[in-house]
């Protein structure tokens, strides 16, 4: 199965993918000032240099987003498992590097379900980075028609009794949040909670 962005798997998947386009962004101006080199009897004043340090841009791009990426850890698989075990009927999201302004924290895990989305990490520095990450996205998926409660717990045992809280409650909580809703016409096909995942998930790294 196709691992995608939301799923366990996606950071150490990204991490190769990104490497690999990076030195194949980073190989293609080089091919090109190499050509431009032998055409030119040695001389790098050539048309092929200035369009291999152009060409180069890309890569430098690609670069930033391997790094960014290498610096974040996937989520533990013993964590995974226990998350997996509670979830239940919930839909569930992971390894998501919510990046904003102020400060960008990674989601390891997250549960939606109705107007109820709870977030875990382990990854914060202190309680107000937590509270700056819950505020953003609260903000920004409300901002995109769909309210929402968003909770991020630091705990483990916090999250996971909150994972069997939403699961007691699923079948209230999905119908109360879908009593108003209309379909995106962009994706069709995605019920309400998919959206609101879809639209985290756009926010995140």
């Amino acid at each position: 199965m196709k691992i995608r962005k939301g799923d366990y798997g996606y950071i150490r998947r990204e991490k190769k993918k990104r490497l690999l386009v990076t030195l194949g962004l980073f190989v293609l101006p080089a091919i090109v000032f190499i050509v431009g080199l032998v055409l030119a009897d040695g001389n790098k004043s050539n048309i092929f240099t200035v369009v291999a340090v152009v060409g180069c841009l890309p890569g430098c791009r690609a670069a930033v987003g391997f790094i960014m990426m290498v610096m974040q850890k996937p989520v533990d698989k013993a964590v995974y498992d226990a998350i997996e075990a509670k979830k239940g009927k919930l839909l569930m999201g992971y390894e998501m590097y919510i990046t904003q302004e102020k400060s960008s924290l990674m989601i390891e895990a997250a549960a939606f379900c109705g107007e109820e989305i709870a977030c875990y990490t382990t990854r914060a520095k202190d309680q107000k980075q937590i509270e700056d990450c819950t505020t953003y996205l609260n903000k920004i998926i409300r901002a995109n028609g769909y309210k929402c409660h968003v909770k991020i717990f630091d705990r483990e045992k916090a999250f996971l009794e909150r994972l069997d809280s939403l699961n007691r409650n699923y079948d209230e909580l999905e119908k109360s949040a879908s009593e108003n809703f209309k379909p995106d016409e962009r994706y069709p096909d995605l019920s309400r909670t998919e959206l609101v995942k879809h639209t985290m998930l756009a926010l995140a790294l």
